[in-house]
């Protein structure tokens, strides 16, 4: 297990290495001048080339991502083009809003996900079962936008019942929930779809094995069947699913953090672009695909625990 973490994280620092490489260079040579917008529309010819000698612009592209790499390597992801804020000091301010959402997000998905992908399993062709698939084709094709100003519109407009001002209030207190209900449905809905759909599938795969005829032959009770024997086996590709989704959740808050007006990593890599602001992309980026890949490591590891069938020695 030991070797297989290590090879992993030495494959995570090749994949950065790659993504940090193709996000600089496609900065770079996208059109726009970042020191334009630095500079306003009064700044001179002169005032332009200042602005681009202080911030390193005029050297060559490699040199430019040579000296990027070295700054990583020091713990300096460079300062924002736009205020001067460190970039890591700028992502650990808006990370937390990100992480609570995404993980709110994932939670909702979860419970809804699996209850009806297992009730769905369980109560095959029933109404029950096209219910839930039908929640899932739905699901899937809602956009976030239009689901998000939706409930907006029902839920804080016209019932007044939830707040919209973002995540200013802590996540444990009353306000900070409520204020996290809207947005974590709207975010979460495809993946409780994805993962009913997924749950469904592999609950109904693992019914008809046969080592469940033999448990129920020799009289085990129903609930032991379902709970105890299928469910386990049947959470190995739902895992996977899960994984994948939280690592998508937390690169696709950007349009839930829009809408609901969340100062997250979602709005700040927005902002950023729209810019140019070089580093504060570059940093936000490489922190979506660590954490990314971090999680599947994370999906990896809990294959073994969930089923002992499973090595990685």
């Amino acid at each position: 297990m030991i070797s297989f973490i290590v090879r992993r994280l030495g494959q995570l620092l090749l994949l950065l290495l790659g993504i940090s490489f193709i996000v600089f260079m496609s900065m770079h040579i996208a059109p726009g001048d970042p020191a334009t917008i630095i500079g306003g529309p009064t700044a001179t010819e002169s005032d332009l080339e200042a602005i681009r000698k202080d911030l390193g612009l005029n050297e060559p592209l490699l040199v430019q991502y040579v000296d990027y790499l070295k700054g990583i390597v020091q713990g300096n992801f460079g300062y924002s083009y736009q205020n001067s804020q460190p970039v890591g000091e700028a992502i650990a301010t808006r990370l937390p809003n990100t992480i609570k959402l995404a993980v709110a997000s994932m939670i909702v998905a979860v419970i809804i996900g699996l209850i009806a992908g297992m009730i769905s399993a369980m109560k095959q062709n029933s109404w029950l079962d096209v219910t839930s698939t039908t929640f899932a084709l739905v699901g899937v094709s809602i956009p976030n936008f239009w689901l998000g100003a939706m409930l907006i519109l029902l839920f804080a407009v016209n019932l007044q019942w939830l707040p919209v001002n973002g995540l200013s209030e802590p996540f444990y207190s009353v306000e900070g929930l409520k204020q996290l209900i809207l947005p974590s449905i709207t975010l979460g809905t495809a993946s409780a779809a994805l993962i009913a759909r997924m749950s469904r599938s592999s609950m109904l795969e693992v019914i008809k094995s046969d080592y469940i005829r033999t448990a129920k032959a020799k009289g085990v009770k129903r609930k032991s069947v379902i709970w105890v024997h299928a469910l386990r086996n049947a959470l190995i590709p739902v895992i996977t699913v899960i994984g994948i989704n939280f690592g998508a959740l937390l690169g696709g808050t950007i349009i839930t953090e829009q809408v609901f007006a969340i100062n997250g990593i979602g709005r700040l890599m927005i902002d950023a672009i729209s810019a140019r602001d070089f580093p504060m992309v570059q940093g936000t980026v490489l922190l979506v695909a660590a954490i990314f890949v971090i999680i599947n490591l994370i999906v990896d590891i809990i294959y073994v625990k969930v089923d002992p069938r499973i090595s990685y020695e």
